[in-house]
């Protein structure tokens, strides 16, 4: 039987050197944050708090986030599992194809997203008919974030379901179960941890998403095209209250969530 030690950081030079790296890096991600927070006195977080177009602003930036979330893990979920479980021509092209909202500039991505949806496109055009306006609308800052965002989930299934050993939905069909019930009584729950956290960071990703949502729906305004506006208008002291309540606000739901889904895995051992 192999015994696996666990060596404690710094007993010996290497693990020491590799631990000041470390240091460094959270520093450089913490010291940022830490200095915002300690710069906004209370009274500007409150005044920045009690009004209205901070509050709506950051609601709508929740909802639209995780409406795109919900809404497109609908087909983002499957596609993880063709990705994750079939061969077929091309899969590295789409592959690439799925990962490319990572790399497009957001403002480039908000351009070709923009002349997708414009009213005088087919699809913003048949949306338009229905009621449903992309342009300018909380349908265009929904469909922005998910475009950007979408790879997350994507990539996170993936390799849950990658993750889920083929002999047990092998097993299941030769059972007789329908490839319909092995996905939703073997594959999905042995693959639900990745998706949450690819669900997770998908949200995530979207409300903190500017540049393509700037462009296709500058109004109604969301957190982060408000704290630029903020900026840009009244300069860093205006704009830091809105981000540091938004910042507690995110905090906040990823905390709840992180427990709500640890107690998930917790319930189902």
């Amino acid at each position: 039987m192999n015994i696996r030690r666990q060596q404690h950081i710094g007993s010996d030079p290497f693990s020491l050197v590799l631990a000041f790296l470390g240091g460094l890096v959270l520093l450089f991600l913490i010291a940022p944050l830490a200095g915002m927070v300690l710069k906004s006195p209370l009274s500007d977080l409150t005044a920045a708090a009690s009004e209205q177009e901070v509050r709506a602003s950051i609601f709508l930036t929740l909802w639209t986030a995780l409406a795109a979330t919900l809404l497109f893990a609908l087909a983002a979920i499957p596609l993880a599992w063709i990705m994750a479980r079939k061969q077929f021509p091309l899969k590295r092209l789409v592959s690439g194809i799925i990962d490319l909202p990572v790399v497009v500039p957001h403002s480039a991505a908000g351009i070709a997203i923009l002349g997708f949806i414009a009213p005088n496109s087919v699809i913003g055009g048949a949306a338009e008919r229905v009621g449903v306006q992309f342009v300018g609308g909380a349908a265009g800052i929904i469909t922005a974030m998910a475009f950007v965002s979408a790879p997350f989930l994507i990539n996170a299934a993936r390799d849950g379901f990658a993750a889920v050993p083929e002999r047990l939905e092998k097993a299941a069909m030769t059972l007789g179960a329908s490839p319909v019930r092995v996905f939703f009584s073997i594959s999905l729950p042995l693959a639900w941890r990745s998706i949450v956290s690819g669900m997770v960071m998908m949200w995530a990703r979207g409300m903190s998403e500017f540049g393509a949502v700037a462009i296709v729906a500058y109004h109604p305004i969301v957190t982060s095209v408000l704290i630029y506006e903020r900026f840009g208008a009244f300069g860093l002291a205006y704009a830091r209250p809105v981000a540091v309540i938004f910042l507690g606000v995110c905090l906040l739901f990823f905390i709840v969530v992180r427990l709500l889904s640890k107690e998930k895995a917790n319930a189902a051992r």
